[in-house]
């Protein structure tokens, strides 16, 4: 028998290998709470966890990026990654949780080192606004 996850969790992979922003949302609950390494309070909601998702698509995923190990036991699901951004070598784990339909309803990033957290904080920040002046007609 396959955990809740199973089927989301490969679903993820398949968007990471792609580098494909577009099949985000299908992939989130309404609900879903997005957990950011560098911002003190839980994201709420399917825009905004689709938003930190696409801008990390963005900043994470080089050639350097993989997935180095993986535990999915029933709706949740941790990923651990390393990937190399401006000569720092980043260590994280995604924790992800999905609903009964296999949406995921809980992002959780975490990472390590303090230099890698320092850059992430950055480049995200970079990432959102350029975003958000997009949304803005800028």
């Amino acid at each position: 028998m396959t955990s809740p996850a199973h089927d989301t969790i490969a679903a993820w992979h398949e968007l990471v290998r792609t580098r494909d922003t577009r099949g985000i949302a299908a992939l989130l609950a309404d609900e879903v709470v997005f957990h950011s390494p560098v911002v003190h309070t839980p994201q709420e909601g399917r825009s905004v966890t689709h938003q930190y998702l696409s801008a990390a698509f963005h900043v994470f995923f080089n050639d350097s990026f993989r997935y180095v190990r993986e535990v999915v036991s029933g709706p949740d699901a941790v990923l651990e990654f390393t990937v190399e951004l401006d000569g720092i070598l980043v260590n994280g784990v995604d924790m992800i949780r999905v609903n009964e339909a296999g949406r995921i309803v809980e992002f959780k990033v975490m990472l390590r080192p303090l230099k890698a957290v320092n850059l992430i904080h950055q480049k995200m920040a970079a990432m959102l606004e350029a975003g958000a002046a997009r949304g803005r007609g800028a």
